[in-house]
């Protein structure tokens, strides 16, 4: 993970949207069913890259993104369940929760490419105002 943290993180968010369309898919299968449930284990993965990024770009506030990480995995658990009770409430059925798990993990995706942007962006900017100063 350490090589490469931006495509590690990708790597984990593709991986947890993998095992959750697998679910989906494989859903009616026990013993399929139970290779999704494993594979999303490979998934927490998405834990220590989020947090070492978050280190990396907290400048002196560390200790503040640390705190803020832990808030966003809670955030995130309890919109997942949220979201999985309206999937089951609507009456989609147990597979539908693992589209809808793939979807949460898809637009964690999308949002961690802005972030990279963003930093991209501003990094550019800085470099142009370091170069106008000097």
């Amino acid at each position: 993970m350490d090589k490469n943290l931006k495509w590690a993180t990708i790597s984990a968010f593709l991986w947890n949207a993998a095992a959750l369309g697998l679910f989906a898919l494989v859903a009616h299968s026990v013993w399929l069913t139970a290779l999704a449930v494993f594979m999303l284990g490979g998934g927490i993965a998405i834990g220590p890259a989020m947090q070492v990024r978050l280190m990396d770009v907290a400048a002196d506030a560390q200790t503040l993104a640390a705190s803020m990480n832990h808030a966003a995995f809670n955030l995130a658990n309890a919109i997942g369940a949220w979201l999985g009770g309206v999937v089951l409430a609507v009456g989609f059925g147990l597979e539908a929760t693992g589209w809808a798990g793939m979807a949460l993990s898809l637009v964690g995706l999308v949002l961690f490419l802005l972030s990279l942007q963003v930093e991209a962006r501003d990094a550019s900017k800085a470099a142009a105002v370091d170069g106008q100063a000097g």
